[in-house]
């Protein structure tokens, strides 16, 4: 049987898919960057192991937690986490300001899967290097990238990050309670021990190629920000908070049922918070523009008035719907001109200017086009086009704009 299937080195595949591309960047179709810089390929094989893995842990040691056992001395990285902190940040600037003497460390773990159980596991390959005492790592799911609205969602990316964090090697794991009952944030470590069996397992990452080099990168660049001191800390978090925010607001980096897929129904009950509801987080930009039309008791009505190419018509309907049901606004499509306070065309670029003469002289109401048809910008101005919603646009700033005018 391995007769006929037999082994197929880097470079037959790398042709292959060279092939397949036709020509087009391989880099650009498939590396990406992470928000630490580190450059992710689209697969890794046995040679891109680093050199040195680190030691396996045993994984059936973690216990649920809670945040009011946390000791005194702890080095809180979780705070930098929540100021802004991404991953190498969080980990270099913890071991600098631990200085190898203090060994127990809480750090907060995000949605990105893999980077997290990477992280935990970078921990403690570097902490090895510092220190002769055991390293003591208290987990705990993020605040950062939790919303008072669409408390399903927050369920789903603490049970990730409850993941992540068993798989990255925590010693304490503590779930908590964004928007959802409290009874689910205390069953969900115990579903994962029991039922799930991830007590039992040792080191379930190690020997993944993906995260081992995942983890070899992070441990790379940690150093050198631990290298670097703590000097430089506020400046360089405070520029990672600005980049991540600014990912947010362009959708670059998508937040469920925040600035996409909202459930378009929901409102906030009075009075409802988050844990540590002080803390910075990243959805509060549309959080504040939502809240502001529920409070005015008023919700715009958005028109989809959807017309011409079936294909880009119901691409664009649809983009506009989730674009604008980030603010609360009340959704409706047709193929009419119908009464609404915003009325937005989805077509096609070559079928938007004629569209646009047609509505504009029938309606009072603002008329934006979804897309950006460059080269007809400023004829679809001229025709009374008020504004453009497109991928890449900043969604709060436009939001907010029209949030402003509407109620």
């Amino acid at each position: 049987m391995w007769e006929e299937f037999p082994p197929i080195s880097t470079e037959e595949w790398e042709a292959a898919i060279r092939a397949d591309l036709k020509g087009a960047d391989y880099a650009k179709k498939f590396d990406w960057q992470t928000e630490e810089g580190i450059a992710v390929r689209p697969y890794y094989r046995r040679e891109d192991l680093p050199g040195s893995t680190g030691q396996a842990r045993f994984m059936g040691r973690w216990k649920v937690g809670r945040a009011a056992e946390i000791p005194a001395d702890a080095v809180r990285g979780d705070f930098l986490h929540e100021q802004g902190a991404n991953s190498v940040q969080e980990i270099g600037y913890s071991l600098a300001e631990s200085a190898g003497k203090r060994n127990t460390f809480v750090l907060a773990v995000g949605s990105n899967y893999f980077m997290e159980i990477a992280k935990l596991r970078a921990a403690r390959q570097l902490w090895a290097r510092m220190s002769d005492l055991p390293m003591v790592i208290w987990s705990r799911t993020s605040y950062a990238n939790k919303s008072l609205y669409d408390p399903s969602a927050n369920l789903m990316r603490c049970t990730t990050e409850a993941m992540s964090a068993i798989f990255g090697g925590c010693d304490y794991l503590i779930v908590e309670a964004a928007r959802f009952a409290q009874h689910l944030a205390e069953s969900l470590p115990r579903i994962l021990a029991e039922e799930a069996h991830f007590n039992q397992v040792s080191d379930p990452a190690g020997g993944s190629y993906y995260v081992e080099s995942l983890t070899a990168a992070i441990a790379a660049e940690a150093w050198k920000v631990y290298e670097e001191g703590l000097a430089n800390r506020d400046t360089a978090i405070a520029a990672s908070r600005t980049a991540k925010e600014k990912a947010v607001a362009l959708r670059k980096r998508t937040l469920v049922g925040v600035n996409n897929y909202p459930d378009l129904t929901e409102t906030i009950p009075q009075g409802s918070k988050l844990p540590h509801d002080s803390a910075p987080r990243l959805s509060q930009p549309f959080e504040a523009i939502r809240q502001r039309v529920e409070k005015s008791g008023k919700r715009p009505v958005v028109l989809l008035l959807q017309r011409g190419d079936l294909k880009m018509r119901m691409a664009r309907a649809n983009f506009a719907l989730n674009f604008f049901g980030c603010a609360g606004f009340e959704i409706r499509s047709s193929d009419k001109i119908e009464a609404a306070d915003l009325i937005v065309l989805c077509s096609s670029d070559a079928e938007y200017l004629a569209l646009a003469k047609e509505v504009v002289p029938q309606t009072k109401a603002p008329v934006l086009v979804a897309g950006n048809p460059k080269e007809q910008i400023e004829l679809l101005r001229a025709a009374g086009v008020k504004d453009f919603v497109y991928v890449g646009v900043n969604a709060v700033e436009v939001l907010s704009r029209w949030q402003e005018a509407l109620v």
